[in-house]
């Protein structure tokens, strides 16, 4: 009897559950019909057209004939809303689809820059299929987002919201054109917060497990109060397709570029000048902490707010303005959104010592300018013949030098050569003078009066020695 009481007593609880009313078993499920409803006409078709004289560009890089199975192909490429490479005739004109969503009611609207990125025409088509020629107010690549302004009047622009308060684990939904398809609704839940992608240093992401597809780019991220609190921008897929990783701009960083778009045209970001790496476990255990966090300054950029700063290779920012830097990868977003020309206090760990330091904060280069700035400086032979480069972190550590100094990359025939100075040897000093850089070094070298026999301090591997070089007379 124990045994059959002991069998139906489930049977009987399952048979009960069936039998409840299906508004009760949803009960803890959200409904989003009247999100939709209220919001979903706030929500944009986005079409361009362009004229083609160049092979297909993603986001700034020129896309080579590879095969589409090629992880190349599709890893972290900025296709929403985009057709595949298809053959075209150069004065043919192309589309691309994508969304958008409305911020005010004088027809003032977000969506990505990679959607409208060298467009002849953009094309705004709303819920009610009404159609608007847009006008592009700006664009910034950097965090993928663009304003667009249509000429019409008392139109239903969404609820901006803050995504500062939202947590993992929560619901959000997307309004967009997957594929075309007009105001799709996918629906999902906060997957992670303050996402660094590879090529986006400056953009704390939210990770979503929404359904994103092409043509979902520009489109609005719901909360459950019907807020915009992000701006759809990326997915992670091997195939082309959603593979439940998608990622939105924070609308609030949306919404500062805006701000300064409307203002000035342009974005304005904040900069230290350093290139930053991840604290491992092992390099955590040679500096004496107890865990791995912040962010390890690899290379102190020439010139840049952090050299003024005194900052150094090895040094290890633990804290920015007080925030935590937990990873390599959450300094990037906070500088940037800092203050250009302000001071900045970091807490930074150096030599086995926490010590603060103040960095006025510069304004980030332009895109070609900060390349320049990051790569290592290579010169052709100068006038001695030789070509230097600066050091790198790891050439530093093995020859025990903390700051300063210029490796000899090649040796010409020339004044350095007749002195005796070979590849591999590290430029100390000149003139009397420290060296620094290799940009200093030239400046020392040009600064030189033709003729004259320069004392040069050379390290080759433990040794130091002084080697005698003549200036070549012009």
């Amino acid at each position: 009897m124990r045994r059959i009481v002991f069998v139906l007593a489930p049977l009987c609880l399952v048979f009960g559950l069936l039998a409840l009313p299906s508004s009760t078993m949803a009960r803890s499920l959200p409904e989003f019909t009247q999100l939709v409803d209220k919001y979903g006409p706030s929500v944009v078709n986005i079409s361009t057209k362009q004229s083609r004289h160049s092979p297909r560009v993603f986001h700034g890089f020129s896309v080579p004939d590879l095969p589409q199975d090629s992880p190349l192909y599709d890893f972290f490429r900025r296709f929403f809303g985009e057709e595949g490479p298809t053959p075209h005739e150069d004065d043919e004109q192309s589309r691309s689809l994508g969304s958008g969503f409305l911020i005010s009611s004088d027809g003032y609207l977000l969506t990505n820059s990679h959607v409208v990125e060298s467009a002849d025409e953009i094309i705004v088509r709303t819920s009610d299929r009404r159609e608007f020629l847009a006008r592009l107010v700006g664009s910034d690549q950097r965090s993928d987002i663009a304003l667009l302004k249509v000429e019409a009047q008392n139109l239903a622009p969404v609820k901006l919201g803050s995504a500062k308060d939202l947590k993992v684990g929560e619901w959000v939904l997307a309004i967009g054109s997957p594929f075309g398809f007009e105001h799709s609704a996918t629906a999902g839940i906060v997957s992670a917060k303050g996402r660094s992608l590879p090529s986006e240093n400056y953009v704390p992401f939210i990770q979503t497990d929404v359904a994103i597809n092409p043509g979902n780019s520009g489109g609005p991220l719901f909360n459950l109060d019907g807020e915009v609190v992000g701006v759809n921008s990326q997915i992670y897929s091997r195939t082309g397709g959603f593979m439940g990783l998608s990622f939105a701009i924070p609308i609030d960083m949306a919404m500062d570029v805006v701000e300064q778009l409307k203002a000035t045209g342009r974005v304005s970001r904040g900069w230290l000048g350093v290139k930053i790496q991840q604290v491992s476990r092992e390099l955590a255990e040679s500096f004496g902490m107890d865990q791995p966090k912040g962010a390890l300054i690899a290379q102190v950029l020439a010139d840049s707010p952090a050299q003024a700063a005194d900052l150094r290779e090895g040094d290890v920012i633990l804290r920015f303005e007080g925030k935590e830097i937990s990873t390599h990868s959450a300094l990037p977003p906070l500088v940037g959104a800092s203050r250009v020309n302000e001071p900045a206090k970091l807490e930074v760990l150096r030599s086995g010592r926490i010590i603060d330091v103040t960095v006025v904060i510069g304004e980030l280069p332009d895109e070609d300018e900060l390349i320049a700035a990051v790569e290592p400086e290579r010169a052709t032979a100068n006038s001695i013949g030789l070509v230097v480069g600066d050091l790198d972190m790891e050439q530093r550590d093995q020859l025990a030098l903390e700051h300063g100094g210029v490796i000899v990359q090649e040796v010409n025939p020339g004044a350095a050569e007749r002195a005796g100075i070979g590849p591999g040897d590290v430029i100390l000093m000149f003139d009397n003078k420290p060296v620094e850089n290799a940009k200093q070094f030239r400046e020392l070298l040009e600064g030189v009066e033709p003729g004259r026999s320069i004392a040069t301090l050379i390290q080759r591997g433990d040794e130091r020695m002084f080697f005698a070089v003549r200036i070549p007379a012009e």
